[in-house]
């Protein structure tokens, strides 16, 4: 008696899978992405929300460059003051052609130490990142203005 068409194929498919699913996890490699007017020295920033200035520019926006193609990108915050703080958190993929995409919008109050990474956001088909941005304070929550955290992002392949 000769098998079926139908069997023959999904014997071959669960033998696929079965070998696909023994296949090693290939670990992915990150580096992190250097800040735009860094000195060089390191990738972490720490900075303090500074107030909103109506003749300058607030502190808020940090920006660092992504050199090369990568698959996705994390953000990493940590909170530095020693009094718990609601800190506003922006994130975003800042592309070639002038345009970006909101990837972080949120209040995140976490204890001095501690913090959170964001992502891994994937890369948009179609699109070249040129810079992450990550926003921290704003005019319409005062409040965590004087306290200090630490960033830092990463492209990841």
């Amino acid at each position: 008696m000769r098998p079926s068409l139908v069997a023959v194929f999904a014997a071959g498919l669960c033998s696929t899978t079965l070998v696909a699913g023994l296949a090693p996890v290939q670990a992915q490699t990150c580096q992190f992405l250097a800040p735009v007017g860094g000195d060089g020295t390191t990738n972490i920033i720490t900075k303090t929300i500074g107030a909103g200035n109506p003749f300058g520019r607030p502190n808020w926006n940090t920006d660092f460059f992504v050199t090369q193609p990568y698959g996705s990108y994390k953000f990493f915050f940590t909170a530095n003051s020693s009094v718990s703080a609601t800190y506003p958190i922006q994130g975003y993929l800042k592309f070639t052609d002038g345009s970006s995409l909101q990837v972080i919008n949120e209040s995140f109050a976490p204890q001095m130490g501690t913090g959170r990474m964001w992502g891994p956001f994937p890369a948009i088909p179609g699109k070249t990142v040129s810079q992450l941005n990550f926003k921290i304070g704003a005019s319409a929550d005062q409040a965590a203005t004087g306290f200090t955290y630490r960033i830092s992002t990463m492209g990841c392949n």
